[in-house]
């Protein structure tokens, strides 16, 4: 069943047009990915299905069945409420609903009025029949699957970062019951922990969702169609964001040859036109003349190949050689206050090695990079640079930029042996061309901030990288060019980054940051993936068969795991229901007119009878699954 379809929308800001003759539809269960540069109009396209900006042509229809969910990037919140609260705060039917009956049952301590409970009867088996009875326990499970620990559901929204209110607003949006989501870049201030979690509940996801993201793993995992918005126009591709790019390229291959094929006949059929004019007969003039309508109409219906989105292209100049041993640390520890982010943290790493630390979100990566810095002291244990290290640094709020400062002065007051015209050189690498270089930092976007910091950085020269989130603001194209740019550097790195994509494609050894200390795993993503879940790789059989595929294997015990994960969170979820129920009807035992009827009591023993049963088997099912998590 089709849930939303659009027709050739259009949509411009003054002359600039950002799509024209845009149709698509979803499906009632499709997982689309929705990818194209920033400024393609992406986050257009979801104001113009929710009817929060008009179209200037087309239409969008929207089944009746269709409940709309709508997560923006930058969504607003009631400062005044706690976290449980705004996450509840979709749930404003049911929270009214509990209201009243909780003061009818107020009001029956004082009175048995018949038609009271009868009203009662009628509202809690409404109240039920809506998800009364687990709508607070859904939501308190994905608030702490999306990172909060079970003390900050009570804090005021007032005081969460930025970060933190985007999560409540996704958790609200996950548990409110909309069938058919519009997620715009959810996994930005997620952790990987919580990215994962996010995953499994999109993958599991009964309904459809359309996600804006720039995590291309995250797209792999959870999409199954892909929305490419280019050149303002949309074209979709089956498959996740690895077979959308296969199909894009074998796309351009076609249009590249076909164009050259259109091009050879163009020529061909020149060739003779000149030739027939050199002869100059009245036979040959006509002829000539014939082709050269031919060629008029084949230029017609020439289709020129679409260029590539400009992005960055850059690398990084050979830096100055440092000693082998880059950092050491020994038994490094630190704590704001009381609280204690992380002791005995030691590791070294040599040179050329490119490293990645990993952990929760508010483990201390940051602060572990600004001690490296010098920025912040540690509380114990010691820290050694190597010989020659030059330490350049990626600061992830880009506070390192000067909003007052210009595009030019911000690059030139840092390196004022450049001429200007190496300054706008350097800057047209990264985009900033023409009056383009006179903005000032206070009016770029954070993918244009981003560029200006990896520019200063390139520049810098240094040997020794620590960056915090490199890929945070930048677009597909822009990470890719990064990527680029770090595989070939000769230096040393050290990124704090929740990309797995880019650990995946980097990574030599990858630091996981706990409150304990630092644990190494050799490799990349995948491979601490694996030694994380304890996969045993199956002994190669004798007979002469194919080997398993060690991979695969991976993927289904991931996979398998992920399952088991989530069937264990509800079966929280169904307990907790389970036992309000197994209360309220145990508390009906209390009531003075259930007391003195014998029947009811029966019916009443009867039914925790049931409960009781249903909650034993839930019981054994619940430790027996924890176990299996545990071992694996």
């Amino acid at each position: 069943m089709v849930v939303l379809s659009a027709s050739k929308l259009q949509k411009s800001f003054g002359a600039d047009v950002l799509f024209d003759n845009v149709s698509f539809h979803v499906e009632q269960r499709d997982h689309i990915g929705l990818v194209g540069a920033n400024g393609a109009g992406k986050t257009t396209l979801f104001q113009l299905i929710t009817g929060q900006m008009e179209a200037d042509g087309g239409e969008v229809h929207c089944s009746r069945e269709a409940v709309i969910g709508y997560l923006e990037q930058h969504a607003c919140n009631d400062p005044h409420r706690t976290v449980l609260e705004e996450a509840l705060s979709c749930f404003a039917p049911l929270l009214s609903a509990e209201e009243k009956l909780h003061e009818i049952a107020v009001q029956l301590d004082h009175s048995a009025d018949p038609e009271l409970i009868d009203m009662q009867h009628r509202l809690q088996e409404q109240f039920e029949s809506d998800g009364g009875l687990t709508f607070r326990s859904r939501t308190r499970a994905a608030l702490l699957g999306l990172g909060f620990e079970e003390q900050d559901l009570n804090r005021p929204m007032s005081t969460l970062s930025g970060g933190q209110k985007s999560k409540v607003g996704l958790a609200r949006l996950l548990v409110s019951g909309a069938n058919f989501l519009l997620l715009d870049e959810p996994t930005n201030h997620l952790d990987i922990t919580s990215v994962e979690w996010l995953e499994q509940y999109l993958q599991d996801f009964n309904g459809a969702f359309v996600v804006i993201s720039h995590d291309r793993y995250f797209l792999d995992k959870v999409t199954r169609r892909t929305f490419e918005l280019e050149h303002g126009r949309l074209a979709t591709f089956d498959g996740g964001y690895s077979k959308y790019l296969e199909h894009k390229e074998e796309q351009r291959e076609i249009q590249r040859r076909h164009y050259e094929t259109q091009m050879r006949e163009i020529h061909r059929i020149e060739g003779i036109v000149e030739q027939q004019r050199r002869w100059n007969r009245e036979r040959n003039i006509k002829k000539a003349e014939s082709e050269l309508k031919r060629i008029d109409r084949l230029k017609e219906e020439l289709e020129v190949p679409e260029s590539e989105i400009e992005t960055i292209h850059f690398r990084f100049e050979v830096p100055p050689v440092s000693g082998n041993d880059v950092l050491v640390c020994e038994s490094l520890s630190k704590s704001f206050g009381s609280k204690r982010l992380f002791d005995h943290a030691s590791f070294t790493i040599q040179k050329g090695e490119r490293v990645f630390l990993i952990g929760e979100n508010g483990c201390g990566k940051t602060t572990f990079l600004k001690m490296l810095t010098g920025e912040l002291g540690s509380d114990a244990g010691r820290m050694r640079r190597g010989a020659g290290v030059q330490i350049g640094y990626y600061d992830q709020n880009l506070s390192g930029l000067h909003p007052n400062k210009t595009v030019l002065d911000e690059i030139w007051d840092d390196y004022p042996r450049m001429t200007q015209t190496m300054v706008r050189s350097a800057l047209a690498i990264f985009l900033f061309k023409g009056d383009d270089v006179f903005k000032p930092i206070s009016a770029l976007s954070g993918g244009e901030r981003a560029r200006v910091a990896l520019l200063k950085l390139m520049l810098s020269k240094a040997n020794f990288l620590l960056l915090d989130e490199p890929t945070n603001h930048l677009d597909v194209g822009s990470r890719e060019a990064l990527e680029g740019a770090l595989k070939d550097y000769e230096g040393t790195l050290l990124i704090v980054s929740h990309d797995r994509y880019l650990i995946n494609k980097l990574a030599d050894r990858v630091l996981r940051l706990t409150i304990d200390g630092v644990e190494q795993y050799v490799g990349n993503y995948d491979a601490y993936l694996e030694k994380m879940m304890g996969v045993q790789k199956i002994a190669a059989s004798p007979k002469p068969i194919k080997k398993p595929n060690a991979y695969q294997q991976r993927k289904e015990a991931e996979s398998a795991k992920r399952r088991m994960a989530g069937r264990f969170k509800r079966l929280e979820a169904e307990i907790e229901q389970m036992e309000q129920q197994q209360s309220q009807v145990t508390a009906q035992l209390e009531q003075p007119d259930v007391s003195a009827d014998y029947t009811r009591i029966v019916e009443i023993n009867a039914q925790l009878e049931e409960i009781q049963k249903n909650l034993d088997a839930l019981y054994e099912e619940w430790e027996t699954l924890g176990e299996q998590l545990n071992e694996a």
